[in-house]
Protein backbone atom coordinates (compact mmCIF):
# COMPACT_ATOMS: atom_id res chain seq x y z
CA UNK A 1 0.00 0.00 0.00
CA UNK A 2 1.05 3.60 -0.56
CA UNK A 3 0.66 6.85 1.04
CA UNK A 4 -1.10 9.40 -1.05
CA UNK A 5 -1.55 13.11 0.41
CA UNK A 6 -4.40 15.29 -0.93
CA UNK A 7 -5.46 18.82 -0.72
CA UNK A 8 -9.47 19.33 -1.29
CA UNK A 9 -10.48 22.57 -1.94
CA UNK A 10 -13.61 24.62 -2.57
CA UNK A 11 -15.22 27.51 -3.04
CA UNK A 12 -18.36 27.58 -4.82
CA UNK A 13 -21.83 26.03 -3.38
CA UNK A 14 -22.07 24.51 -0.21
CA UNK A 15 -18.30 24.08 0.12
CA UNK A 16 -18.09 22.01 3.38
CA UNK A 17 -20.63 19.65 1.66
CA UNK A 18 -18.59 19.42 -1.27
CA UNK A 19 -15.49 18.25 0.51
CA UNK A 20 -17.50 15.56 2.52
CA UNK A 21 -18.81 14.28 -0.83
CA UNK A 22 -15.32 14.14 -2.25
CA UNK A 23 -14.02 12.57 0.99
CA UNK A 24 -16.70 10.11 0.86
CA UNK A 25 -16.17 9.26 -3.12
CA UNK A 26 -12.30 9.28 -2.77
CA UNK A 27 -12.63 6.40 0.06
CA UNK A 28 -15.26 4.97 -2.23
CA UNK A 29 -12.56 4.92 -5.26
CA UNK A 30 -8.95 5.57 -4.34
CA UNK A 31 -8.07 4.09 -0.93
CA UNK A 32 -8.88 4.42 2.99
CA UNK A 33 -8.83 7.80 4.51
CA UNK A 34 -6.84 7.29 7.46
CA UNK A 35 -6.43 10.81 8.14
CA UNK A 36 -7.90 14.08 7.38
CA UNK A 37 -6.89 17.77 8.90
CA UNK A 38 -9.15 20.33 9.85
CA UNK A 39 -11.46 22.36 7.60
CA UNK A 40 -9.60 25.83 6.95
CA UNK A 41 -11.14 28.91 5.15
CA UNK A 42 -8.45 30.53 3.08
CA UNK A 43 -8.19 33.44 1.00
CA UNK A 44 -8.07 32.93 -3.05
CA UNK A 45 -4.12 32.10 -4.17
CA UNK A 46 -3.44 33.37 -7.28
CA UNK A 47 -6.55 35.60 -7.86
CA UNK A 48 -8.59 38.37 -6.00
CA UNK A 49 -12.12 37.93 -7.62
CA UNK A 50 -13.32 34.92 -5.70
CA UNK A 51 -14.68 33.76 -2.41
CA UNK A 52 -12.88 32.56 0.02
CA UNK A 53 -12.09 28.51 0.00
CA UNK A 54 -12.31 25.46 2.28
CA UNK A 55 -9.55 23.42 2.20
CA UNK A 56 -8.74 19.97 3.59
CA UNK A 57 -5.58 18.10 3.93
CA UNK A 58 -6.13 13.93 4.02
CA UNK A 59 -3.44 10.64 3.74
CA UNK A 60 -5.23 8.08 2.20
CA UNK A 61 -3.38 4.82 1.69
CA UNK A 62 -4.30 3.02 -1.96
CA UNK A 63 -3.21 0.59 -3.84
CA UNK A 64 -3.76 2.60 -7.02
CA UNK A 65 -0.64 3.69 -9.15
CA UNK A 66 -0.23 7.84 -9.27
CA UNK A 67 -1.75 7.83 -12.34
CA UNK A 68 -4.64 5.71 -11.36
CA UNK A 69 -5.24 8.19 -7.89
CA UNK A 70 -5.04 10.85 -10.82
CA UNK A 71 -7.67 9.40 -12.80
CA UNK A 72 -9.96 9.08 -9.80
CA UNK A 73 -9.68 12.15 -8.54
CA UNK A 74 -10.05 14.44 -11.47
CA UNK A 75 -13.36 12.06 -12.11
CA UNK A 76 -14.46 12.60 -8.63
CA UNK A 77 -14.19 16.60 -9.62
CA UNK A 78 -15.92 16.25 -12.38
CA UNK A 79 -18.59 14.09 -11.11
CA UNK A 80 -19.15 16.74 -8.53
CA UNK A 81 -19.62 19.60 -11.33
CA UNK A 82 -15.83 20.97 -11.54
CA UNK A 83 -15.35 22.48 -14.55
CA UNK A 84 -12.21 23.41 -15.82
CA UNK A 85 -11.09 27.15 -17.21
CA UNK A 86 -8.54 28.39 -17.95
CA UNK A 87 -5.94 29.88 -15.35
CA UNK A 88 -6.75 30.30 -11.41
CA UNK A 89 -10.48 30.80 -11.26
CA UNK A 90 -13.24 30.09 -8.88
CA UNK A 91 -14.36 26.40 -8.72
CA UNK A 92 -16.71 23.58 -7.06
CA UNK A 93 -13.57 21.32 -6.37
CA UNK A 94 -10.30 20.94 -7.03
CA UNK A 95 -8.05 17.97 -5.48
CA UNK A 96 -4.88 18.34 -6.31
CA UNK A 97 -1.90 15.75 -5.13
CA UNK A 98 0.76 17.04 -2.77
CA UNK A 99 3.06 13.44 -1.83
CA UNK A 100 3.06 10.21 -3.67
CA UNK A 101 5.06 8.13 -0.86
CA UNK A 102 8.47 9.47 -1.89
CA UNK A 103 7.91 9.02 -5.16
CA UNK A 104 9.32 12.58 -7.37
CA UNK A 105 7.89 12.61 -11.06
CA UNK A 106 7.91 15.20 -13.41
CA UNK A 107 5.56 14.73 -16.53
CA UNK A 108 4.27 17.51 -18.56
CA UNK A 109 0.97 17.50 -17.10
CA UNK A 110 1.64 15.59 -14.04
CA UNK A 111 4.35 16.52 -10.89
CA UNK A 112 4.77 14.87 -7.60
CA UNK A 113 5.38 16.93 -5.28
CA UNK A 114 2.58 19.52 -5.97
CA UNK A 115 5.33 22.24 -7.16
CA UNK A 116 4.27 24.93 -5.63
CA UNK A 117 3.15 23.36 -2.42
CA UNK A 118 6.40 25.57 -0.44
CA UNK A 119 5.06 28.76 -1.58
CA UNK A 120 0.95 28.06 0.01
CA UNK A 121 0.07 28.21 3.33
CA UNK A 122 -3.28 27.53 2.34
CA UNK A 123 -1.42 23.70 1.70
CA UNK A 124 0.91 24.05 3.95
CA UNK A 125 -1.15 24.89 6.56
CA UNK A 126 -3.57 21.65 6.49
CA UNK A 127 -0.74 19.18 5.67
CA UNK A 128 0.96 20.38 8.55
CA UNK A 129 -1.78 19.60 10.90
CA UNK A 130 -1.54 15.79 9.75
CA UNK A 131 2.30 15.41 8.56
CA UNK A 132 4.12 17.85 9.42
CA UNK A 133 7.39 15.80 10.02
CA UNK A 134 6.58 14.34 6.59
CA UNK A 135 10.04 15.22 4.49
CA UNK A 136 9.56 16.78 1.32
CA UNK A 137 11.32 13.94 -0.88
CA UNK A 138 12.58 17.18 -3.30
CA UNK A 139 13.20 19.68 -0.34
CA UNK A 140 14.28 17.40 2.17
CA UNK A 141 13.16 19.23 4.72
CA UNK A 142 9.16 18.67 6.87
CA UNK A 143 6.18 20.48 6.28
CA UNK A 144 6.38 21.98 9.34
CA UNK A 145 9.52 23.76 8.27
CA UNK A 146 7.99 24.49 4.60
CA UNK A 147 5.38 26.24 6.64
CA UNK A 148 7.80 28.26 8.91
CA UNK A 149 9.45 29.46 6.23
CA UNK A 150 6.54 30.08 3.55
CA UNK A 151 6.52 33.67 2.37
CA UNK A 152 2.42 33.46 1.68
CA UNK A 153 0.88 35.76 4.04
CA UNK A 154 -2.77 35.19 2.45
CA UNK A 155 -4.92 34.13 5.61
CA UNK A 156 -5.48 30.57 6.56
CA UNK A 157 -8.10 30.13 9.59
CA UNK A 158 -9.72 26.49 10.90
CA UNK A 159 -13.36 26.87 10.15
CA UNK A 160 -15.89 26.33 12.57
CA UNK A 161 -17.40 22.63 12.85
CA UNK A 162 -20.87 24.07 13.14
CA UNK A 163 -20.50 26.40 10.07
CA UNK A 164 -23.04 25.69 7.05
CA UNK A 165 -20.55 25.96 4.45
CA UNK A 166 -21.86 28.54 2.58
Amino acid sequence: MSRVYLLLGSNLGNRRHILGKAVTQIQAVTGSVVRSSSIYETEPWGFNDGPDFLNQALIVETDRSPHEVLEKVLSIEEQLGRERLPGMVSRILDIDILFYDDLVMDEPDFVIPHPRLPQRRFALVPMNEIAGDYIHPVLKEPVAVLLARCRDRHRVTRYPDDGDGQ
